[in-house]
């Protein structure tokens, strides 16, 4: 896998950069500071006062060591999850390094890693692992950066052999690859396969502004993936001289976090690592910069297949180095100003006429030795003069006004909140949160310090913060030199599209004619009126799952799991059938969407943008939803706000709130969005669209969503759907696990679940009639220019509902996705990735589907499809291999030790079993029913799921002769 780190980790702005889609969500608006880390080492004592010019100090409960060869090790222990632990290499060396006949070899020396080593060979290494219930590539993979390649590998500790396996695996990727020229020729095809995949409207379009806007810098023509030429041409000793150069012990660390022993594991990287030789001269490692530039760059890009456009304005400026205590008081404040700012941001589409269909202005991480602040706006309907100065004016709002001193007080409250939380589950903490810290630590020299100093500081410091310091950080993220602005656009949209000095002239006229920011709240309970309680009349002990079944008065059912896993969270949810299956056709728009306008409006009293400050500072959240065939709510709590959190959810269930304009500004959106897709529809959008009216027999309710649909929506008819699929509380079935009391849980239970009104109905879903079809389906579809093909093979039918037969289902999607991996990657260097996946579901009646999915070169689509389908020949003729059985036993067992202990899992698992209506115990039977999966119950069990309901889908370029088509424009201006 190639990426790089820093664009992932605070990376909203140049990670959208790299992407052409659209995702309708709130920016992220956490500050790049030293995060809240953490941790459950034991501090000094809290302290009076802190001098900030001392350095931020590292946590005691790191073992940090450096061996004679220069190779830095990091050691930790961690019990959480119990017996296991996480494992890194990390080798400070990415494809920045590379020379220009390596272009893409820093990642394919990663590919490489898994094709061979000393003790190794071949694919062995996976082998291995998955036989000990590892997943490659969900649990063992890797990745490279321009800085940096991170091997991963989450191990268990319970074996002490294979513990110590894993050890001499990472000491193998350190210096023992085997690269031999055949294995380099076979994992060309998959590299290949990988690079294909990345191509599309978003690669095209960063092909021409990456130089722009990273100044002719190194890092602008030395991307990850690297070029087509060079991975289909390499020879052998290029690769190897790139190992060895850069995989040496001094540019290299070994992290280790997890239940363990550390002196024993710390004698294990001594004894392993040691024997790495070091280098007698080595090859200099040059740190790349990002030249600066005075004047604005504008590049402004278009593609056939870009789908909406998208405006960035990038303020880039120095890094900023944490290093001192000060440092970290200054991370804070950035982290402030980004979560006030995005609120304001955010605001802007709760109108009834929003400028864009989605905005943000933050400060984050760039890339190299740069730092950005950055604004980005989606315009909407092309507007891109309005969507840009929307969210200018909100910098230049800032800029002339600031901030108030209320807003400022909550984006407190939510920063602290946060940290708070972390600190209270110190001790809960699960080791993979610790090693991305180290991994930093040692590419970037990033601070790590434990969570106790950290929380001790931020109750001291952020209370010294004051609103002049915070409002002041505009002024140092707004300048007009080192600036660039990229416009990415659909091609047929070119003629439209701004020149390069009107669009600099909408920066630099931002901000004229504003006004203050009001900031309005309210302050009023959440109830006006309090519910009525009805008691808890019968108590069922459900002792083998430790968990208990309640039944109120007023009819509805809560089931309380009460739990240890976590510190500081308890999870909720309730469901009753019923669904948008109960109304008609004519209804179906307004009830597919009447939680979601409900929730537009608030509750109560409350708009959305009121509920949002009355809620600051709390860890509360409660979301209703309308599915097909069930209606629920879910969310989650501190144990401390509990109870906001139970009038939140009485609230949002007995006093929806209407709000016009809100619900006006979101369809406008949405209509806006979809008649962008429509307009230019992307290669994959169309492909999926026709998987899902084909595999949904056409039914309307199947259809992708147009926007003459959304003028079928009607407010008032939505919010009375809404109003009658949550009227009756009575066939409700609530769940609450984690860190709780029941004794404590109970009266708020019987006040706002108890006080839910109820008519005594109980209802069920209606069977719409929904099937795929039966017999054979093939569809081709030809769209996109790019040289790529996606393959579906789909097979479907009804399904008897039992664990065993679930069992067996899940057992042949993981032998046969083994297979297909072994198959057509790493025997055919076919594919990049191949997914095997089976989905069942007992209502409206039991059915099966079961997915096979791969992208590929057009020219090999045939040959893939036909290896795949004899490899589903020979599990019905002979099952699975009994190796490829134990994989899956082993998987299955080491996911199930974790769930066992996750608060999510037994959410979801207590809240299945009841709406499926089955055996609360099942999960404590997993064994029995994997004993059942055998070589032969995979044979049945593949000529009963293989059957004749076969689709296939197959997505291939459009058939005439094309080349990339973006188009740019470009320029400068001091």
């Amino acid at each position: 896998m190639y990426l790089n780190d820093r664009l992932v980790r605070f990376a909203f702005p140049v990670s959208l950069l790299l992407s052409t889609t659209l995702v309708l969500a709130q920016p992220a608006t956490k500050p790049k500071p030293t995060k809240a880390p953490a941790s459950q080492s034991v501090s000094a004592p809290a302290k009076a006062g802190f001098d900030l010019s001392k350095p931020i100090p590292t946590d005691p409960a790191v073992k940090v060591g450096k061996l004679p060869n220069g190779l830095t090790y990091y050691i930790r222990k961690n019990a959480e999850p119990k017996n296991r632990a996480e494992l890194r290499l990390v080798i400070r060396a990415g494809s920045v390094l590379e020379t220009d006949e390596q272009q893409g070899l820093a990642h394919f020396m990663e590919h490489m890693e898994f094709n061979g080593t000393k003790n190794f060979p071949k694919n062995e290494l996976v082998n291995v692992l998955q036989s000990a219930g590892i997943r490659f590539g969900a649990d063992l993979n890797a990745y490279t950066g321009f800085d940096e390649t991170v091997y991963q590998l989450p191990v268990p500790t319970d074996s002490a052999n294979v513990f110590r396996q894993a050890f001499q695996i990472l000491e193998d990727w350190a210096h023992n690859a085997t690269l031999d020229p055949k294995e380099i020729d076979k994992e060309r095809g998959v590299v290949l396969e990988e690079w294909r995949l990345g191509r599309g409207a978003g690669q095209r379009m960063r092909d021409k502004y990456f130089p722009l806007i990273l100044n002719n810098s190194r890092y602008a023509n030395r991307l990850p993936i690297g070029k087509e030429d060079v991975i289909k041409n390499f020879k052998p000793e290029v690769l190897e001289q790139f190992y060895k150069d850069w995989y040496r012990p001094d540019l290299m660390a070994v992290i280790a976090v997890g239940d363990f022993n550390v002196n024993e594991v710390e004698g294990i990287i001594r004894e392993k690592f040691s024997r790495i030789p070091a280098v007698p001269n080595p090859k200099p490692r040059t740190e790349y910069d990002i030249p600066a530039h005075k004047d604005t760059k504008v590049v402004i890009v278009t593609d056939p297949e870009q789908p909406n456009t998208v405006v960035q304005v990038i303020y880039k400026r120095p890094e900023i180095k944490e290093r001192t205590l000060n440092d970290l008081r200054e991370s804070i404040k950035r982290g402030l100003f980004n979560t006030m700012l995005g609120n304001r941001i955010q605001e802007l589409t709760q109108q009834a006429d929003p400028p864009f269909l989605f905005g943000y202005s933050n400060y984050s991480d760039f890339l190299g030795n740069l730092d950005a602040f950055t604004s980005v706006a989606v315009a909407k309907e092309g507007n891109v003069e309005r969507a840009i100065r929307a969210v200018l004016d909100e910098n230049a709002r800032v800029k002339q006004f600031g901030f108030t001193e209320t807003e400022l007080a909550r984006a407190k409250q939510e920063f602290f909140t946060g940290v708070e939380q972390a600190y209270k589950e110190r001790d809960k903490t699960r080791s993979s949160n610790f090693v991305n810290e180290y991994v930093r630590n040692f590419t970037d020299k990033e601070p790590y310090t434990s969570i106790e100093f950290y929380y001790d500081f931020l109750k001291k410091e952020q209370a010294t913060i004051k609103l002049a310091e915070v409002n002041a950080l505009v002024d140092q993220f707004i300048r007009n030199e080192n600036r660039a602005v990229v416009v990415m656009a659909p091609d047929k949209d070119k003629d439209k599209l701004p020149s390069v000095e009107q669009i600099i002239s909408y920066i630099d006229n931002a901000g004229k004619g504003l006004t203050a920011y009001k900031d309005e709240t309210l302050n009023k309970p959440l109830l006006a009126k309090e519910p009525v309680p009805s008691p808890v009349v019968s108590e069922k002990p459900l002792k083998d799952i430790g968990a208990t079944e309640w039944t109120l008065k007023n009819g509805v059912k809560v089931v309380v799991k009460p739990t240890n896993f976590k510190n500081d969270q308890i999870l909720f949810s309730g469901t009753s059938y019923g669904g948008t299956s109960l109304y008609a056709l004519k209804d179906f728009m307004s009830a597919r969407f009447a939680s979601t306008l409900a929730t537009l409006g608030g509750t109560g009293e409350y708009n959305q943008i009121q509920l949002g400050k009355f809620l600051a500072g709390k860890s509360v959240s409660a979301f209703p939803y309308i599915g097909e065939l069930n209606e629920g709510v879910s969310g989650s709590a501190a144990p401390r706000d509990l109870e906001t959190a139970m009038q939140l959810l009485y609230s949002y269930l007995t006093q929806p709130r209407k709000d016009a304009d809100v619900v006006k500004g979101f369809l406008s959106n949405q209509k806006s969005a979809l008649q962008n897709q429509i307009n230019t529809p992307t290669p994959a959008r169309v492909f999926q669209d026709t998987v899902s009216v084909t595999l949904g027999n056409y039914n309307p309710r199947r259809m992708p969503l147009k926007p003459e649909d959304l003028d079928k929506i009607d407010l008032d008819r939505a919010l009375t759907i809404y109003k009658e699929r949550f009227a009756n509380a009575g066939d409700f079935t609530f769940f609450f696990v984690g860190n709780f009391d029941e004794k404590t849980l109970k009266p708020l239970v019987e006040k706002y679940l108890g006080g839910l009104p109820t008519n005594g109905k109980p209802e069920k879903f209606k069977d719409l009639g929904i099937r795929i079809p039966a017999g054979q389906i093939s569809k081709t579809v030809y769209r996109g220019v790019d040289p790529k093909a996606t393959v579906q093979l789909v097979y479907s039918g009804d399904f008897t509902w039992t664990t065993d037969n679930t069992t067996q289902l899940d057992a042949l999607a993981e032998v046969l996705e083994i297979k297909l991996i072994e198959k057509l990657r790493e025997e055919e260097s076919g594919v990049y990735g191949v997914g095997a996946s089976a989905i069942y579901s007992k209502y409206p009646v039991p059915r099966y589907t079961f997915r096979i999915g791969f992208g590929c070169a057009p020219e090999n689509v045939e040959k893939l499809i036909a290896k795949t389908q004899e490899l589903i020949n020979d599990l019905k003729q002979k099952g699975a291999a009994q190796g490829d059985i134990n994989k899956f036993k082993a998987e299955t067992r080491r996911e199930t030790e974790l769930q066992l202990k996750d608060n999510q899992f037994w959410l979801s698992y207590l809240a299945n079993q009841y709406y499926n209506d089955d055996d609360l115990n099942e999960v404590l039977q997993e064994d029995e029913h994997l004993k059942k999966v055998t070589v032969e119950s995979t044979k049945e069990a593949a000529n009963n799921y293989f059957g004749n309901n076969f689709a296939r889908f197959v997505l291939m370029p459009e058939q005439k002769a094309s080349t990339s088509t973006a188009s740019q424009q470009g320029g400068g201006k001091q």
